[in-house]
């Protein structure tokens, strides 16, 4: 990673945020932390560092704000109802490529790629979303090579995940990418996920 400092992950939280979304990459992300000799900082932002309201209803105060959070290594953006209001915000847009400027890894969860295409981030490459929103995505851009089979696409420094709880798996190939596979399995233990789904 090119960005000087300590690793640096930021997860944006904005209201209508989907909760698994965001709290489980999170989880993964916050625990891989605690124990990493790399000391990664985690940190939750929200547009104005002002608390926000899930698309459960569930309340978030995040770290800070855009303005105040510095350089990252990795952007996380979730998925959720609230998309639908930042594909339409050419503010969040603008912002977007902005921060894909100085940020060597951009990651998103479910319609979080919704987002990073409609500002232009995903244009020709390799991506997914939640499986309800496939459609969206083509929408969103028609150059971008949807795949509608994967839990998450790594082109690089563009990761994207599929629906909710495919944040998870993400977050834990990002540990294995930024530190080690053992350190993945080690957060994996950690957390007893280890999906058997029984229907």
């Amino acid at each position: 990673m090119s960005t000087q400092g300590p690793l640096r992950v930021g997860l944006l939280v904005f209201d209508g945020v989907e909760e698994l979304d965001v709290v489980g990459p999170w989880e993964v992300l916050a625990a891989w932390a605690a124990h990493s000799d790399l000391r990664p900082e985690v940190l939750t932002f929200s547009a104005d560092g002002g608390g926000v309201r899930c698309a459960q209803g569930l309340g978030l105060v995040p770290d800070t704000g855009a303005a105040d959070v510095g350089p990252l290594h990795v952007l996380v953006h979730p998925g959720g109802p609230g998309t639908r209001t930042l594909l339409a915000d050419p503010g969040h847009l603008a912002w977007l490529r902005r921060v894909r400027a100085t940020t060597p890894l951009m990651a998103s969860v479910c319609t979080g790629a919704l987002v990073y295409a409609a500002a232009g981030l995903l244009a020709g490459r390799p991506a997914t979303t939640h499986r309800d929103a496939l459609d969206a995505l083509t929408r969103a851009d028609p150059s971008v090579l949807v795949d509608a089979e994967a839990r998450f696409v790594d082109d690089g420094d563009v990761v994207t995940s599929a629906g909710v709880s495919a944040g998870i798996d993400m977050a834990l190939h990002l540990v294995t990418r930024l530190e080690s596979a053992g350190a993945a399995r080690a957060v994996r233990h950690g957390l007893q996920y280890d999906p058997a789904p029984p229907v």
